[in-house]
C-alpha cells in the first residue's frame, strides 16, 4: 500500500482521509508537509478538497494520484495547485521521487 511505501522509506504517516472533505478537516488539524491526494472520492472528489486546502494555505505540498486514462483530471489538479502526480497501480520508485521532488 501507499503507506507501507512511504513508511519504508521513512516517512511518518500522519492522518489518512477516506474522503475529499475527511481529507481537507485533517490537514487543517494535522497541517502535513506533504498530502497525497485521490483524485475519485467520495462526498468531495480530490480536485475540490486541493482547492480549499490551496485556498487555506497557499504553501500546501500536495500530490495527486490517479488511475491510468485520467490525464485531464490530472491536470486539473495540477492547474488547482497539486505539485506533481504518481499513477496508480503504485510503483514505489515514482511515489518516493514524487515526494522527495515536492518536499526533499
Amino acid at each position: 500500500t501507499l503507506k507501507n511505501i512511504l513508511e519504508k522509506n521513512g516517512y511518518q504517516v500522519v492522518g489518512e482521509a477516506e474522503d475529499g472533505q475527511v481529507a481537507v478537516d485533517k490537514y487543517m488539524e494535522l497541517r502535513p508537509d506533504l498530502v497525497i491526494m485521490d483524485i475519485t472520492m467520495p462526498r468531495m472528489d480530490g480536485i475540490t478538497a486541493i482547492k480549499k486546502i490551496i485556498e487555506a494555505d497557499p504553501e500546501a505540498k500536495i500530490v495527486v494520484c490517479s488511475a491510468m486514462g485520467q490525464k485531464a483530471l490530472v491536470i486539473e489538479a495540477l492547474s488547482a495547485g497539486a505539485k506533481d502526480f504518481i499513477v496508480k497501480p503504485f510503483q514505489a520508485e515514482r511515489i518516493i521521487n514524487a515526494v522527495q521532488k515536492v518536499i526533499g
